[in-house]
């Protein structure tokens, strides 16, 4: 309001002015040409001059109000001046520092990379072998699929690790997956088959009973994974990941403490679970 009543005085001094300068020029060019003198036209001139000075005079302020630079931010001593009075002299068309961070955190979160599922990440883990869809897996038992460790443990009984299945059933629907154990007895066999179908692994996963084999020595298992030739061989046993490494693309270490790669076609892990990354 005090910069616009400002400029409404400076135009009525100028109108005044301009008014004053009609009748000094009225009375001047009213005297006739003939009584003209150096005297005369000198005074014209200065008049001319005088205008024009006066014109510029009362121009470059406005001209210098637009040029002024723009507002600094308040010195540190100006603590009084509250954050609001500050917002205030913010222009409409300029984004306030907080639209530019929730901008920034809209593009952050949209462009923000999606975190693939266990089923994708067990495809691409088992994508190396076979091109095509039939994949063949094999796995030990003990120490992978079930908490016991021996064989003489599963004749006490056998119990599916939890934090298994979830990885086991995603194996089933992109692979043809083959269970195998050295037992000491039918009964052993009997209560393996007993806690799998309990797990709901043969409900709810692609596997049956036929593909859940039982041997009595280690040398059996070694051939059953030789004749069914698969793409990956996952075993708790170093000395048959080794034996197996010359014949089989890939295999699966699992052992709780970290050993030396036998062949680089070789991968460990403490579990099958944190192999896939599920856990």
């Amino acid at each position: 309001m005090a910069a616009e009543s400002s400029k409404e005085e400076l135009v009525q001094l100028i109108k005044r002015f301009g008014a004053f300068l009609t009748v000094k020029m009225t009375n001047l060019f009213s005297i006739s040409f003939h009584n003209l003198n150096s005297r005369s036209v000198g005074a014209v001139a200065g008049l001319a001059v005088a205008i024009v000075f006066t014109w510029r005079l009362l121009r470059t302020p406005s001209g210098a109000q637009r040029r002024q630079p723009k507002r600094q931010a308040p010195a540190a001593g100006t603590s009084g001046v509250t954050s609001h009075s500050n917002t205030a002299f913010v222009p409409s068309g300029v984004s306030q520092p907080s639209d530019d961070v929730r901008a920034q955190n809209v593009v952050d979160e949209f462009f923000q990379p999606v975190k693939p599922t266990l089923g994708q990440i067990v495809r691409q883990k088992l994508s190396e072998g076979r091109k095509d869809l039939s994949k063949v897996v094999t796995c030990r038992l003990l120490g992978v699929i079930l908490e016991e460790s021996t064989p003489e443990e599963l004749q006490k009984g056998a119990t599916v690790r939890s934090s298994v299945l979830e990885v086991l059933l995603e194996i089933t629907k992109y692979c043809d997956l083959y269970l195998m154990e050295r037992v000491l007895d039918d009964e052993s066999e009997k209560k393996v088959l007993l806690a799998l179908e309990d797990a709901g692994i043969f409900t709810s996963g692609g596997l049956v009973k036929d593909k859940v084999l039982f041997c009595s020595t280690e040398i059996g298992r070694t051939s059953f994974v030789r004749q069914l030739e698969p793409d990956w061989h996952i075993d708790t046993n170093p000395d048959i990941v080794s034996q197996l490494a010359r014949f089989i693309k890939y295999e699966l270490h699992i052992s709780p403490t970290r050993t030396e790669r036998p062949a680089s076609n070789v991968f460990s892990s403490p579990s099958l679970e944190k192999f896939f990354g599920s856990v």
